[in-house]
């Protein structure tokens, strides 16, 4: 699931303009790194709550700008992992 969710975010970035090339599990979202601002940190938070039927809390925006993509990554992973155990 780690993977697909990877491969969605990296793909959403792109779609989003961002230079995707050389962006691995390290690099942050935020500045330094895919350089995310709080629009784009919003714009991403949606298409994933969309793709994934998650919610973000607003709080957590601050919070997802500090994440790398491997940590963000591994969050939707569970939740999903989450969500679908609380659905059986």
């Amino acid at each position: 699931m780690r993977d697909e969710v990877r491969t969605f975010v990296i793909q959403q970035l792109e779609d989003m303009n961002y230079d995707v090339d050389g962006i691995d599990d390290d690099t942050t979202l935020g500045p330094a790194g895919v350089d995310l601002e709080s629009l784009a940190l919003a714009d991403l938070a949606v298409r994933v709550e969309d793709r994934y039927g998650l919610t973000f809390a607003d709080d957590e925006s601050e919070r997802l700008a500090l994440m790398t993509v491997g940590e963000f990554t591994t969050m939707i992973a569970e939740r999903v992992a989450g969500a679908t155990a609380d659905n059986r």
